[in-house]
């Protein structure tokens, strides 16, 4: 298939075209490689994609209407990953617009350029942050997720609003995907894994937030990656069985879907931080602080769906996860 892969530079953009690649299919990336983190990283993701022959890289702006808009005439993609986004929680707090720019702009962009290009399939990334102030544990896609706590929660729950009313006027098939903490090799550095890493190696303090009193669901990149691609492979269909009387907000009589893509075990931040020390052979000095503004305290993904629907769930242990990051880390920057 020819795929567009939006945020082909970013951490899971790259990561799933790398999978693409290595099936067969013709990927195009495009990434704005903008400076929210350092642009050399997004540069040597590039850089390893760039080998391969099927790929070709277009430097772009998803908010860039008319050279979205072009993209799509000259391209005709069958299927398109939209995994390009303003990332991170407490940054919405410090620069809302960048959200509303690459987020609800952007998306919009894309959602033009499938509707007019018969693009078979949107897949595109969402975020276990619209569970927002629900507190009902495991998160379940059937839940309501109207209390979003920050503005780049609202901005994934208005990306699904959005392919929602897509899918209705124009038969678009859409899924969303609310991904729960994912980290791996290659990851961002504005992440905890990450920073934990840093600054363990560095002899650096970590500020672990409201005390360490957190439970993450923590998601391995590969697993992330696997789900992404089956529900590629799946374009969304109408569920005969929705009922406008008691609305599931997971699925519809059009063609649209959200899946959660988690790990389904949570894990304290605490044990995490200790998997991290023992993958370094080195004790973390430990900076402990409040809750920061926009977080919460604990997720779970519910599964089920995705295992029900397209036969997979996620199960990479996350102390073998943590150990392939801290390798990769080791040898990328030679620490």
């Amino acid at each position: 298939m020819k795929v567009l892969v939006t945020g082909a530079a970013g951490f899971i953009g790259f990561h799933l075209s790398r999978v693409l690649l290595a099936r067969g299919d013709q990927v195009v990336g495009i990434d704005s490689l903008n400076d929210y983190y350092d642009v050399r990283l997004k540069q040597a993701r590039l850089a390893q994609l760039e080998e391969h022959p099927s790929f070709s890289f277009v430097k772009m702006d998803v908010a860039d209407r008319e050279g979205i808009a072009d993209l799509f005439r000259e391209q005709r993609f069958e299927r398109v990953a939209h995994l390009a986004a303003q990332a991170g929680v407490r940054y919405s707090i410090e620069n809302p617009q960048a959200y509303i720019d690459a987020n609800i702009v952007g998306f919009g962009n894309i959602l033009e350029g499938c509707r007019h290009n018969g693009v078979e399939h949107l897949a595109y990334a969402s975020s276990s942050s619209v569970y927002g102030a629900n507190q009902a544990q495991p998160f379940s896609e059937h839940h309501n997720v109207d209390h979003p706590i920050a503005l780049y929660a609202a901005s994934k729950k208005a990306n699904e609003l959005m392919a929602h009313a897509y899918s209705s006027l124009y038969k678009l098939p859409t899924t969303g995907l609310r991904f729960f903490t994912v980290y791996g090799p290659w990851g961002r550095p504005d992440m905890a894994l990450f920073l934990f890493t840093k600054g363990i190696l560095e002899g650096k303090p970590i500020d672990i937030y409201n005390h360490g009193n957190m439970i993450r669901d923590f998601t391995y990149i590969d697993d992330i990656v696997e789900g992404v691609v089956r529900v590629l492979d799946t374009p969304a269909a109408p569920d005969p069985d929705w009922n406008g009387n008691d609305p599931d907000p997971a699925t519809s009589y059009a063609p649209y879907r959200v899946y959660n893509i988690g790990n389904n075990k949570p894990v304290k931040l605490m044990d995490f931080i200790e998997a991290i020390e023992k993958a370094v052979g080195k004790e973390a000095i430990k900076n402990m602080m409040e809750m920061q503004p926009g977080d919460v305290p604990s997720t779970c993904a519910d599964v089920s769906a995705l295992e029900t629907d397209l036969g997979f769930k996620p199960n990479t242990p996350v102390d073998v996860g943590i150990q392939r990051f801290v390798d990769w880390y080791r040898e990328y920057y030679g620490a």
